[in-house]
This record gives C-alpha cells, structure tokens and sequence, in this order.
C-alpha cells in the first residue's frame, strides 16, 4: 500500500529528526576517511586522482603520499538514537572548489573542522567561512602518526577561536572517535542555538 509523503503506516514510530553536518577542513586533512569511518552506510564519494594538472596549484606537503582528492563532497549517514540521525556532508578541500561550498552549507546545524597540526594554518579558511556565517562548529584535530603533540588549549590560542568553540582529538580511521566528534559537534550547535534564542 503507498502511505504518500506525508502519512506513516499503521503502527509505525515518529520519524527520526534528520540534522545535516558538514565535515570541512584542508587538503588531506582526514574528512574523506572520517565521513567513511563513521557511515553505516556506504559513503558516497566524488574522489579523483591527483594528477600533473594539480602540481602547483594543490599543497601536498606533510601529505606526499595522498593520491586521490574529493571534487564535489563526500556524504554519508550515521544514526545516533531512535530519534536522531546525521547527514554527513564532507567538503572539497582545495581553494578551486570551494564555489560547491554554499550550496553544501544549506540547511546544515554546525560543522567539524579538521586539522591537522603539520598543516594547522589550513584550517583557517573553514574556521574564517563558519565564523562569518554564524554557523557553529568544533575543531577536531586528527593524530596524524608522527605529528608533533600540542596542547588543545595551544591549538585554540594558534587559531585564535573563541573560548566557547570546542576543541578536541579524534582519530579520523576510528568510528567511535569520530561519533564521538559528531556528538559534542550536536550538543554545541544545541547550545549555540538556545543561547542565541534566549538572547533575542
């Protein structure tokens, strides 16, 4: 039997409220790799293989070895509770794509930043993007192997965020590291939210 758009079968729960996040950061800086960590599904990817055309105008230092590059995004889906399910959408990296930016940016409640401490200054760009939409985010620093250690507090003070932006560790490969980044990524928009509501 077709139910339409709009009703729900006989018996069937409420439907779980849908919360977009978008994943950004810098060139090879892990988004690819946490969007698939944590999807339950099959993570839709646009990657292609770097070549000769790129030499120049993409930055591979501290990541020679990457191969390919996301072109439009990344997306997959990961269901917290009963009641509340992510949509992750991981952005484009190099500066050349960033026009997909806006139209990925619709409708999202917050986003992560990834860093990468060999390469911290290529997170300002999403921090700078966030910050002037009002959109909330968290700082997230992947532990690359054999990346120097820094304190959280001096990863705040080297981007110069506000006290209120969460910043924490992840390992991107891991998918409770990464739910866990997408949870306190949730709680903080929530936050964000009410205090902006309760201020009006």
């Amino acid at each position: 039997m077709d139910y339409g758009h709009s009703e729900r079968p006989p018996g069937a729960g409420a439907l779980p409220t849908a919360i977009k996040i978008l994943v950004a950061g810098g060139f090879g800086v892990g988004k690819t790799t946490l969007v698939g960590a944590v999807s339950e599904t099959r993570p839709l990817r646009t990657e292609e293989v770097l070549t000769e055309t790129g030499v120049g105008i993409d930055d591979l230092s501290g990541v020679e070895t990457k191969r390919t590059t996301t072109v439009a995004m990344d997306f997959g889906r990961i269901t917290i509770s009963d009641d509340l399910v992510l949509y992750l959408f991981g952005t484009p990296g190099q500066d050349r794509f960033w026009f997909v930016w806006d139209e990925l940016a619709l409708g999202a409640i917050g986003a992560v930043v990834l860093a990468d401490t060999r390469r911290l200054a290529d997170c300002f760009p999403s921090i700078d993007y966030f910050e002037e939409r009002g959109t909330p985010f968290l700082v997230a620093v992947n532990c690359f192997e054999g990346a120097r250690k820094f304190r959280l507090d001096e990863v705040q003070a080297a981007l110069n965020l506000d006290p209120e932006v969460p910043v924490l560790l992840c390992d991107a490969r891991r998918r409770e590291s990464a739910k866990e980044v997408l949870i306190t990524l949730v709680e903080h928009a929530m936050k964000t939210r009410d205090a902006r509501r309760r201020a009006e």
